[in-house]
């Protein structure tokens, strides 16, 4: 049996196949203020427990896994409605924003969820730290195709074990990994190389 592969990295292909590369192959993790700000919004989320809420019952870090989908991960909260149906919901330091990145890391946690206990999982959310609101998302068949497609691309870049092109575009500003990336370096080179040898 194959590797799992972790459902954050699903989320960080979707943003970069290179971040996701260096993070999931090369093991670089560095930290920026996004990443801080991120940690410091999952501290509430983090250890494992459970409440219930205008009859809502809450859990908080629950494990999943999809032996169909050979998925692994943690859903940050599990919202169980009153009919008993999951609502995942997923924590992110930043203000509201669609990101696509993120409905799929949040669909790929339904779909373990809907593996582990049997029950369709239709809704989640998004909660945005930064401006304190959620933002519902739907699993369309769409959406979770795409988290099909995403497993298998990142299983066959780990497998494949070599580093993709870097982006070099705006999302480079706000990634933790820019210096070790070095998105901008090949774009620059000949203009460095013109320089050092007039």
């Amino acid at each position: 049996m194959e590797e799992p592969i972790p459902i954050s990295a699903l989320q960080h292909y979707v943003y970069c196949p290179r971040q996701c590369a260096l993070i999931h192959l090369e093991q670089v993790w560095e930290e920026n203020l996004f990443t801080l700000r991120g940690r410091r919004t999952h501290e509430n989320v983090d250890l494992p427990h459970d409440y219930t809420a205008e009859g809502v019952r809450v859990e908080l870090a629950v494990p999943l896994w999809s032996e169909r989908l050979g998925l692994i991960g943690r859903a940050d909260v599990v919202e169980f409605l009153p009919d008993g149906i999951p609502y995942p919901v997923e924590y992110k330091a930043g203000p509201r924003r669609a990101r696509r990145a993120d409905e799929v890391q949040l669909c790929a946690q339904a779909l373990c969820l809907e593996e582990m206990l049997g029950r369709p999982v239709l809704r989640g959310a998004l909660y945005h730290h930064g401006s304190r609101r959620r933002r519902e998302v739907r699993f369309t068949p769409e959406l979770r195709s795409q988290v099909e497609r995403v497993v298998l691309d990142v299983r066959r870049l780990l497998q494949i074990g070599s580093m993709p092109p870097p982006a070099a575009d705006e999302r480079c500003r706000d990634c933790s990994l820019v210096d070790a990336c070095m998105p901008f370096a090949l774009r620059d080179l000949p203009a460095w190389l013109e320089r050092e040898w007039k």
